[in-house]
């Protein structure tokens, strides 16, 4: 069922939403959470479509807020407020309100949400495109529990990644993030099946795809070893390779779906590794409202010090051919040395430090 409303108020969507559920026989409010999806006409329809789906697992109230530009000085002075209620079928397993802002009106969406929003119940934003860089600080963000964005629908992923890192408030996450769930999943049980030391790891993926970085942080930051990224053709993720004192771990995925594990002394074996769409991500961030402390302590590695790090031992090792890269590394190392030198500790003294110790450290500054 749809009720179209132009030139209306937010008590008079309240009012359609309970005219919409007592037309079709279900007055009673049965959602769990209210989902406000913040985007524009261009991408209104799949958000929404990713959002009914999603609905089945989880029955919300989906408040979707299209900002219209105005193309006049005079439309931009005035405010009109159109709404398109959908209830029943048209809705997925919840409600929907679609809400187009025209004129000022489009600068004060918080005021015309938090009417519409569900008594006691958590609140989600998501942002697919277009997200702010301090979200939490949105007045939108600021009506939320759990604030969801994208950065692979940024123009510069990683430079977003680095803000995301600055501004991150408890209850951010990214969908950049959701996308490597199976990989850190398969990875953390690859490990668990060997008894080895992790010396070092190089994760594969195409160009300008942040969940190749995020999950290049998290290797590093829980293995404290270096990650190297480098580039493939796709699509998305399609290797991470892991140097063990017991041999190579590998995990490959070429063609999207169907990914490869080796392990040395164990035969290789096939293993679903299939790109998820945007519906079974924001199922899965639905599925918890806590903040996510892993997300946090990998996005706040940093993606500058993860390159720094895999240089520093890449020119140890011999393999850059940029020879100002080799000179920075082999400084930075002098430094750590120099360094542990001056403090004089009797860990310094029992222990001599060896290249990769050094170069570990270097990156770490």
């Amino acid at each position: 069922m749809k009720i179209d409303l132009t030139d209306t108020t937010a008590g008079e969507i309240n009012k359609a939403l309970i005219e919409g559920r007592r037309a079709i026989g279900t007055p009673a409010v049965g959602m769990v959470l209210t989902l406000v999806i913040v985007t524009d006409e261009e991408n209104a329809y799949d958000a929404l479509r990713a959002a009914s789906d999603a609905s089945r697992e989880h029955p919300s109230r989906t408040l979707v807020v299209i900002r219209r530009v105005s193309r006049t000085p005079r439309d931009r002075t005035g405010s009109r407020l159109d709404a398109e209620v959908r209830v029943g079928a048209e809705a997925g397993t919840g409600e929907t309100a679609v809400l187009r802002l025209y004129g000022e009106v489009s600068d004060h969406a918080d005021s015309v949400v938090l009417p519409l929003l569900l008594p006691d119940a958590p609140v989600v934003v998501w942002w697919p495109v277009n997200a702010p860089l301090d979200p939490a600080k949105d007045p939108l963000g600021a009506l939320a529990q759990r604030r969801v964005t994208d950065t692979y629908a940024a123009e510069q992923p990683v430079r977003d990644l680095a803000a995301r890192a600055e501004a991150y408030t408890p209850g951010d996450t990214d969908l950049a993030w959701t996308r490597i769930t199976p990989w850190r999943s398969m990875l953390a049980a690859a490990l668990d099946q060997v008894d080895c030391d992790v010396r070092s790891v190089e994760v594969e993926g195409e160009e300008f795809n942040p969940s190749c970085e995020l999950l290049a942080m998290w290797l590093a930051d829980r293995l404290g070893v270096p990650v190297r990224r480098s580039l493939s053709s796709g699509p998305g993720l399609t290797a991470v390779r892991m140097e063990t004192s017991c041999g190579p771990v590998v995990l490959d995925r070429a063609d999207g779906s169907l990914a490869s594990l080796s392990i040395k002394g164990q035969p290789a074996r096939a293993v679903a590794l299939q790109r998820r769409d945007t519906a079974e991500l924001i199922a899965e961030e639905l599925r918890r409202l806590d903040p996510d402390d892993t997300y946090a302590a990998a996005l706040r590695y940093g993606v500058e010090r993860l390159a720094t790090a895999a240089d520093a031992v890449a020119a140890l090792g011999g393999t850059p051919s940029e020879p100002a890269e080799e000179a920075a590394a082999e400084e930075a190392v002098t430094e750590v040395a120099v360094a542990e030198s001056e403090a004089g500790t009797e860990e310094g003294a029992a222990e001599r430090p060896t290249p990769n110790s050094l170069a570990r450290k270097a990156a770490s500054k």
